[in-house]
């Protein structure tokens, strides 16, 4: 997959595409419905293309708001990549994007910069400064600069919308299987594998340990975990057992994720990981003694032996 970061100075090769455009927080089934249509467009003569935004607007215009990121970029790039995308524009979203008004966008980033064939957007979609533009307008605008415009209606599944907010909301109420059936895919957090105090090798179960800042919090506590390794010469699937929270054993710190890989031994550091979230086993809790942590530690890992292997 191709990856741009601006919509000044492509190549010929970058343009022509059928794309998706909207912020795909998640890659929901809710937007991939709408990358199905992209994809399809003109019977699929076209490469198909994300045109997105980095940062997401909200954090743009809230920078100070909690964060609710379900995906990180490179997460989600990685999600697109398996959803067959050869083209992904994440557009810079800052004063200049933000200030442009819908024409200006439709004829100086879709047409001239990006050279689109097609776009497809949900039918919520809205664009240019203020917001001021939705799909009728962004139609209009295609048919004056030479691109058409697909609109996909909202998808619900048993009459329930398939959107971020709610799968944020599954999350954080310790919902991962509920969440995964709005995604289409299991939740996941990827990144590369930090430092951390060490203190799970120390205990016999030692974690690769990754930041979680930035991204919305799933309720914080033990889970049963898929895990690829993306990088390095150990890459491949594996499972294990995951820690999401603030460790209270050891005094005021930051979220981030632990996860012991099951039978695995080698040198994480640096490599990248993406975890994936299968069940939720149990808040996260303040023991009176490192032997009584041990044996709940020895509990969520078969729990989640038992779990994964059905």
């Amino acid at each position: 997959m191709q990856r741009y970061t601006h919509w000044q100075g492509l190549p010929q090769s970058a343009r022509g595409a059928s794309v998706a455009m909207g912020n795909f927080d998640g890659v929901h089934r809710g937007h991939q419905s709408v990358i199905a249509l992209a994809r399809g467009w003109n019977h699929g003569a076209a490469p198909l293309g994300i045109v997105t935004f980095e940062p997401h607007p909200r954090e743009f215009f809230a920078p100070q708001a909690a964060p609710f990121r379900l995906m990180n970029p490179e997460a989600r790039a990685n999600r697109l990549e398996k959803l067959g995308v050869s083209r992904l524009y994440e557009l810079p979203f800052g004063a200049e994007l933000a200030g442009m008004e819908a024409e200006a966008f439709a004829a100086e980033v879709l047409a001239e910069g990006l050279g689109v064939a097609q776009v497809t957007v949900g039918q919520d979609f809205r664009f240019g400064k203020g917001r001021a533009g939705g799909v009728d307008e962004l139609a209009a605008l295609g048919a004056r600069y030479g691109f058409e415009v697909t609109v996909a209606p909202l998808l619900h599944v048993e009459g329930l919308e398939i959107s971020s907010t709610e799968i944020r909301r599954a999350l954080a109420e310790g919902r991962p299987r509920d969440a995964a059936e709005m995604l289409g895919h299991l939740h996941r957090i990827e990144g590369p594998v930090i430092h951390g105090e060490k203190r799970g090798r120390e205990l016999g179960y030692p974690t690769a340990n990754m930041s979680v800042a930035g991204l919305h919090l799933p309720r914080l506590g033990v889970y049963a975990v898929k895990v690829d390794v993306l990088s390095g010469p150990q890459a491949g699937s594996y499972m294990g057992a995951a820690s999401l929270g603030v460790r209270p054993m050891f005094g005021e710190n930051a979220p981030n994720l632990e996860t012991y890989i099951f039978d695995f031994k080698g040198d994480l550091y640096g490599q990248h990981l993406s975890i994936a979230l299968v069940d939720y086993l149990r808040p996260e809790l303040k023991f009176d003694g490192l032997p009584a942590l041990m044996d709940q530690m020895a509990a969520d890992c078969a729990r989640a032996r038992e779990i994964l292997a059905a």
